[in-house]
């Protein structure tokens, strides 16, 4: 028998069966993941254990029940979904815009001689949960960030933006482990199409440009977010519509339907822009991908509205990942049009 403190040398490597040497290679994987966390901070050592999908069985079934949209993206199967009409009846915020959409109008700050608005903000934040990245912070002062923007450039916005995470229902899941590309054409079915960053960004914050969709105070009984962090079995992701892959999907998911959280609004009315899951968007950038996602997910990541992640192509995929569909404004001529 080897003894158990010796490395094992090239050769005894070599011999030992591929399997055996996948197994390993998955939990040097794990290992490194999970050494990069605690260094960042989010996730105490004590938190981690490593164990990834080579290692641990995943659950013989999901909990909860899922469909597969498109032959390819997964959702929840929702038992309570609001008809559209009678959301936008309550709402009062469709303005012009199609069934399920919300107007937005107004004028929304823009980057300055003085810095980014993003930037900026980071000097508003009065109690920082982590200033590593990802940066959380807990409290903004507001009467700081109004002095900080107050000379910021404005610019004009308008533009219909989808209420809810698509398939835009209130009560329903969102739609997830979808790329860039097929929620770009999701959108398209429905004449609509995915927003730009800028759209996303001004839907959340407002004109104040508020660093969270609900205020100053992040607060994870308002919206879908602080939740536990969760090793990512990312191996069985590779073929996302296998039964193995949704089980994994299944016991990572910690979302919510979309409107679960009614205060989880922006000074739009537009929900759950910040937590729940990260949304797909249309960079506005000259250079760089053109996807991007916006808005965090339910664990502990930025989750404010003016952070970005800007490091993931147009095919990419993952448990956490939806989108929201957004459109032009009508027309003067189109207002004047009774519906």
């Amino acid at each position: 028998m080897r003894h158990p403190d010796r490395c094992v040398g090239p050769a005894a490597w070599l011999s030992v069966s591929p399997v055996v040497r996948q197994r390993w290679r998955v939990v040097a994987r794990a290992a490194a993941a999970a050494l990069a966390w605690v260094a960042i901070g989010v996730c105490p050592l004590d938190a981690i254990h490593l164990k990834t999908a080579a290692m641990v069985d995943l659950p013989e079934r999901p909990k909860h029940e899922w469909r597969l949209i498109e032959g390819k993206q997964w959702q929840i199967v929702a038992a309570d979904i609001e008809e559209a009409a009678t959301t936008d009846a309550r709402e009062g915020t469709r303005g012009n815009c199609p069934p399920g959409m919300v107007e937005v109008s107004g004028r929304m700050k823009a980057d300055g001689p003085s810095g980014t608005v993003e930037d900026l903000q980071k000097q508003a934040c009065s109690v920082w949960i982590n200033r590593n990245y990802p940066e959380r912070c807990g409290v903004f002062d507001a009467d700081r960030w109004r002095s900080l923007s107050r000379d910021l450039p404005l610019r004009p916005m308008h533009f219909c933006v989808d209420r809810f995470e698509y398939p835009n229902q209130k009560g329903n899941y969102p739609v997830v482990v979808v790329t860039w590309h097929e929620a770009a054409a999701l959108c398209k079915e429905r004449g609509e199409r995915l927003c730009t960053e800028d759209e996303w960004t001004f839907a959340c914050e407002g004109e104040e440009a508020l660093p969270f969709a609900t205020g100053y105070l992040r607060d994870p009984s308002t919206c879908v977010l602080d939740r536990p962090w969760r090793f990512v079995h990312e191996e069985v992701l590779a073929e996302r519509t296998t039964s193995r892959a949704l089980r994994a999907i299944d016991d990572l998911w910690q979302g919510e339907p979309s409107g679960g959280y009614p205060r989880c609004r922006s000074p739009f009315g537009v929900y759950d822009t910040i937590g729940n899951v990260d949304e797909w968007t249309r960079s506005t950038q000259r250079s760089g991908l053109r996807s991007i996602l916006k808005g965090g997910y339910w664990g502990p990541v930025r989750t404010w509205c003016r952070a970005s992640t800007r490091v993931h192509d147009e095919d990419f995929y993952f448990y956490q990942i939806g989108f929201r569909c957004c459109a032009d404004a009508p027309s003067a001529r189109e207002e004047e049009t009774p519906k």
